[in-house]
């Protein structure tokens, strides 16, 4: 059994001293007679040939293992009824990988059968390669004999995710990779598959003279050890839209999916399971902006768009209250009649205030009263906007 992977460029150790020491020229003029030194810059240690593999080498979470079974005749006698079968035991299942299930009817002397067999490594820790072969000699005696190869399965990638709740019901995802091997990876594609509730848009590229680039630079390796970002933000769709503001406990985000290559191109790819997020509670009754202006003139009317939402399993009948504040002050009638509303509906709400102080102001002082239960909801520091003056 010979594990099958890609080739390593052959790496050398450059001797060499100056031309006035004892050995003069002569470790220079062996690097340049050498095959395997690159001409013309012998002192380097990476040549230009390749070189095989020369021990088992390491195999990672998400890579392909492919190795070459060879079953050798060393008899004089011809065998019949071959059977050769491949097993890989791993902590929690055991899989067949053998391509073909059915026996060979001879086999003669100093003739072998060939077989390859490759496996998406799904799982950590210690594998076992089982190859059993079965046999039936001339005398019709009925042979097996099995040869067990052992390797491990490491993980090349750490994976850690932080959640940013913003109030616009949008989910701001950020994914950090490092590489834990002990050589560099060339990230392929990193990408957020979202769940049924959600969009996703990529915050990993920036648009530059009408192309988008990515913002890790053309070459995107990642050295050993080093650690990247990723940012994703997410958005409830449309027929999830108005329940986005009253979902409770835990939800289902989607899962991140990584393609990378190593060395001369081998190919591993990883998948995570569902990302979790604890939704954010609202209470009884969720209060957020809709539309606000970024900038207002000083002692100037500026409108503000606002949403209510019923959090609550019973229906509330409530009041609006505005309360100024030394900076704000509100423009209509308080203590207005708002209506009946249902549990996990919505209604939006256009008001009217200014602004007596210059500066980044705080929207606050609204105030929403639940008729039947005698319960009062406040609500300060909704939002900021930028005073200025009217002449500037």
């Amino acid at each position: 059994v010979m594990r099958l992977t890609k080739p390593t460029l052959f790496t050398n150790i450059p001797v060499t001293c100056e031309e006035r020491d004892l050995p003069g020229t002569l470790f220079n003029q062996l690097m340049k007679d050498d095959p395997s030194t690159v001409k013309g810059a012998e002192t380097l240690m990476l040549g230009e040939m390749l070189t095989l593999p020369q021990n088992f080498g390491n195999i990672f979470l998400g890579e392909t293992f492919s190795s070459y079974i060879s079953v050798h005749n060393d008899s004089n006698q011809v065998v019949k009824d071959i059977l050769v079968k491949a097993d890989l035991q791993t902590s929690s299942q055991r899989l067949n990988l053998s391509a073909s299930s059915a026996a060979v009817a001879e086999l003669k002397p100093d003739c072998c059968i060939d077989d390859v067999i490759h496996h998406e490594v799904k799982e950590i820790g210690t594998h076992i390669l089982v190859c059993a072969v079965s046999y039936t000699t001339q005398t019709g005696e009925k042979m097996y004999f099995r040869k067990f190869f052992k390797f491990q399965v490491l993980k090349p990638l750490d994976v850690k995710t932080k959640f940013y709740n913003a109030e616009t019901d949008e989910v701001f995802l950020e994914a950090q990779i490092q590489n834990i091997t002990t050589s560099p990876m060339f990230m392929e594609k990193v990408s957020l598959e979202p769940s049924m509730m959600y969009n996703v848009a990529e915050l990993n590229t920036v648009v530059t003279a009408g192309e988008s680039e990515s913002t890790f630079g053309s070459r995107t390796y990642l050295q050993p050890m080093d650690t990247r970002q990723y940012l994703y933000c997410l958005k409830p769709k449309q027929e999830f839209a108005e329940k986005a503001g009253v979902i409770k406990g835990v939800t289902v985000i989607g899962k991140l999916d990584i393609v990378w290559k190593t060395n001369l191109g081998e190919r591993g790819r990883l998948q995570t399971s569902q990302l979790q997020r604890m939704a954010p509670g609202y209470g009884d009754v969720r209060l957020s902006l809709e539309t606000i202006p970024d900038t207002v003139n000083l002692e100037e009317p500026f409108d503000i768009t606002c949403k209510i939402t019923n959090c609550s399993e019973r229906t509330m009948d409530l009041v609006l209250e505005m309360c100024n504040t030394n900076s704000i002050h509100w423009c209509g009638v308080s203590g207005r009649q708002l209506g009946k509303l249902h549990p996990s509906s919505s209604l939006h709400l256009a008001l009217t205030l200014l602004s007596s102080v210059q500066g980044l102001q705080s929207v606050s002082g609204l105030r929403l009263t639940d008729t039947f239960l005698k319960r009062t909801y406040e609500y300060d520091d909704i939002a900021q906007v930028c005073v200025v003056s009217a002449e500037v």
